[in-house]
């Protein structure tokens, strides 16, 4: 009876400390898109680190899942020493401790805490008691605009955040939703790009839409399996093009400087006016931080320089290495959902790749910014053993 009790007790420490875990990196990301600055942060996330590793201590694990977690741990270890970033290793961490949780509800947590927090930063800046409604400048298009930023500061988080709760709101119900909720989604979606103007999040969210409705509509298998590959093939290719681009960005400064106008430069020069002038950040700096020169095995503590392109901060600021296991590690989660028949969990994926060509909102501190990490992690156990994981459900 005793023993009974203690185990009782042990799960429900367990389970109190993964969702305090949960709710802290959640609310982290919601807080950091207001006006707000987060004060020692640092030891935040040590706090969190410290209540998965809790969640991990007191969870079982198969000796293959227990060997994955030690690889993966000296990985992070290795990518801590080189850089002094923790983000690898709390990854590990976080990704762990979700075996044996019911992640389709964490996933709810998740929206709902994200849904709250955004409604709240947009309701007190329209009511003037904290945040700016709008942003007035110049936004790489020739012309002085003003956008509507609602509280988060730039009109690009703004719609970011839309994109986010959009693809949360579809992976969780979108196998429920009709057609005029999908349309309701377009609707909303361009509304917000009327007050943000962002091209590029409004672009990505219409296509998300559209791609999960086919591949719910389609009754055909075959066509449905030609859509999840048109998918994933859009997905490799933008992590492919990501590292054409940092491997050739200084031509975009060779057309400025050099005036070279080499038909392979004007190329990188037109992707750059496509991407807003993106390309160009890249070369604005002394040392060309980003650019494929400034890559190593496992980063150096320097590579800290801000930009978006989230594939190419990926190599940057993590190094060679940790992006190769991590991208090999959504390959097998992308193996996974096809094999489960998951088409929101692929609809996430191809979604956030894209996306992550041109923007970086999901590579960061904040690891609750990137879902994929708690699709790793509902999909944890079976990506090792083949076997379906136990408290996650199909969407």
């Amino acid at each position: 009876m005793r023993s009974e009790k203690t185990k009782q007790l042990l799960s429900l420490i367990a389970y109190g400390c993964f969702l305090a875990g949960i709710v802290i990196e959640t609310l982290l990301v919601v807080v950091d898109k207001s006006a707000y600055t987060i004060p020692a942060e640092g030891q935040i996330f040590r706090l969190t680190f410290v209540l998965f590793l809790v969640k991990v201590l007191l969870t079982r694990y198969t000796k293959r899942e227990y060997a994955a977690i030690f690889l993966l741990c000296i990985l992070g270890g290795l990518s801590y020493f080189a850089t002094g970033r923790n983000e690898v290793l709390r990854l590990v961490i976080m990704i762990a401790a979700c075996k044996d949780m019911d992640m389709r509800r964490t996933f709810k947590l998740i929206f709902g805490i994200t849904l709250s927090g955004c409604a709240l930063i947009m309701f007190l800046a329209l009511t003037g008691i904290y945040g700016t409604v709008s942003l007035t400048q110049e936004y790489g298009r020739g012309v002085t605009e003003t956008r509507y930023t609602l509280g988060m500061g730039h009109p690009n988080a703004l719609h970011c955040m839309v994109f986010c709760l959009i693809l949360l709101g579809i992976y969780l119900y979108g196998r429920s939703m009709k057609w005029f909720h999908y349309l309701f989604l377009i609707l909303v979606n361009y509304g917000f790009f009327r007050l943000t103007g962002s091209r590029t999040s409004f672009l990505i969210t219409t296509a998300t839409i559209l791609y999960a409705m086919l591949l719910l509509c389609l009754k055909q298998e075959v066509l449905k399996k030609l859509l999840i590959f048109g998918g994933y093939l859009a997905a490799a290719c933008s992590v492919l093009l990501s590292v054409v681009i940092a491997g050739n960005a200084y031509r975009v400064y060779d057309y400025v400087w050099n005036a070279d106008r080499t038909p392979v430069t004007m190329i990188f020069v037109k992707l750059n006016e496509l991407f807003n002038g993106r390309i160009r950040i890249l070369v604005e700096n002394d040392g060309f931080e980003g650019t494929m020169g400034t890559w190593s095995l496992f980063s150096r503590p320097e590579n800290n320089y801000f930009f978006d392109m989230g594939w190419i901060r990926l190599f940057y600021w993590f190094g060679i290495i940790p992006a190769v296991v991590f991208l090999a590690a959504l390959l097998w989660l992308m193996v996974c959902c096809y094999q489960k028949k998951d088409y929101m969990g692929i609809v996430m994926i191809v979604a956030i790749f894209v996306y992550h060509i041109i923007e970086a909102h999901m590579i960061s501190d904040y690891l609750g910014r990137n879902y994929l990490y708690f699709l790793l992690g509902a999909y944890f156990s079976r990506m090792l053993s083949g076997k379906e994981r136990q408290g996650h459900e199909g969407t």
